[in-house]
């Protein structure tokens, strides 16, 4: 992992390190308060209804973070032995410490596919025969955006493919959404257009919606009151809770439509890297889904992690995601000018690492 910049760096790493504004403060500090395990916390009530609202959903639950959310969904939904139909490369996978697994007793059915996303015929290949010696082929889960994917948003028509054929199979549909609203933004269409063909969907406030903490799961009545008993047994009831639900309320209200700024952003920084000696861009400029850039290095410039390391010491921070791979993400503490300053650290560090492996 690359060490922690300075705090006047320009932080690339992820979406997930940016810092509450003034007007974010104002409200969490401002936000009535309760106690949301005895049933009375205001502020938390008031955004669960707002985001189940949002998601066209019967009911939501606000819990600290995006992996207690699919974890959440996962436990509502699966017994042990039971399988989940997902991407390889999907967070649940890669991210959240085999929690499938340890927490509900599942095994993973991986996908292939390009850039995080698969068809409708892979789900119904992937489905289990009703046999004793067979998995009960339980959940289909679809990550939207795709992080290690790229970002990647699902073309709706793919998604309603991918959709439906798991509900004619049978299976529970989950939408990893800690990115859902980016992908909305990127493609003009409200929540409802992926959520209304889903059972559950989980959301998160602290990525590029700029919250310090929190996601939340949606679905019917039944799943979510399932799901609050368990948020209690994995320890995520919270008590005066309103302080960060208020921010979570905020970001939803202020900080929906700004991330397409965080895409032009990235589109601009992709063009810088794209026109960097040794720097591999995946894709074109103008082909960057949303907020991340991924590129890969040539060999002449060694590891990703030797050139994030020489990067952070320029001020500007990213994070390896293989031997050769770089990811950088634009949030709301990103300006264009720090493009632009991050810019002539990435040309310099390229060049520093190309003279220092020959």
């Amino acid at each position: 992992m690359t060490a922690i910049p300075p705090a006047a760096a320009i932080d690339l790493r992820s979406d997930t390190v940016t810092r509450p504004t003034a007007a974010m403060k104002a409200a969490m500090m401002s936000a009535p308060l309760g106690d949301d395990v005895l049933g009375d916390e205001p502020t938390v009530q008031a955004l669960e209804a707002k985001v189940a609202a949002l998601l066209g959903k019967e009911a939501a639950l606000f819990v600290p973070s995006g992996t207690m959310a699919n974890q959440l969904a996962i436990r509502s939904v699966c017994e042990p032995g039971d399988e989940i139909i997902a991407h390889r490369d999907s967070h649940i996978i890669h991210y959240e410490t085999g929690a499938p697994a340890a927490l509900a007793g599942c095994m993973i059915c991986p996908l292939d596919g390009p850039r995080g996303l698969f068809d409708a015929t892979q789900v119904r290949a992937a489905m289990r025969p009703r046999d004793q010696h067979a998995p009960v082929s339980r959940m289909l889960v679809i990550e939207n955006t795709h992080n290690k994917g790229g970002g990647t948003v699902w073309p709706l028509a793919q998604f309603e493919a991918v959709a439906s054929a798991g509900r004619e199979c049978g299976l529970h549909v989950h939408i990893d959404g800690a990115r859902l609203l980016n992908a909305c933004i990127a493609l003009g269409v409200a929540p409802t257009a992926y959520t209304a063909q889903v059972d559950t969907v989980s959301l998160c406030f602290s990525k590029g919606l700029g919250a310090p903490v929190g996601s939340a799961l949606a679905g019917s009545a039944k799943l979510i009151a399932r799901a609050r008993r368990f948020r209690k047994m994995f320890g995520g009831a919270m008590r005066q809770s309103g302080l960060l639900a208020a921010a979570a309320i905020h970001a939803l209200d202020h900080h929906v439509a700004r991330l397409a700024d965080d895409h032009a952003n990235a589109r601009r920084l992709a063009a810088i890297i794209a026109s960097t000696p040794g720097l591999i861009l995946e894709g074109t400029p103008d082909s960057v889904p949303t907020n991340m850039v991924f590129f890969t290095l040539e060999p002449r410039l060694g590891s990703a992690a030797d050139f994030c390391t020489r990067l952070a010491r320029r001020g500007v921070a990213a994070i390896g995601m293989g031997p050769s791979r770089v990811r950088m993400v634009t949030h709301l503490d990103v300006t264009a000018t720090d493009i632009d300053h991050a810019a002539a650290a990435i040309a310099t560090t390229a060049a520093e690492s190309a003279s220092s492996t020959a």
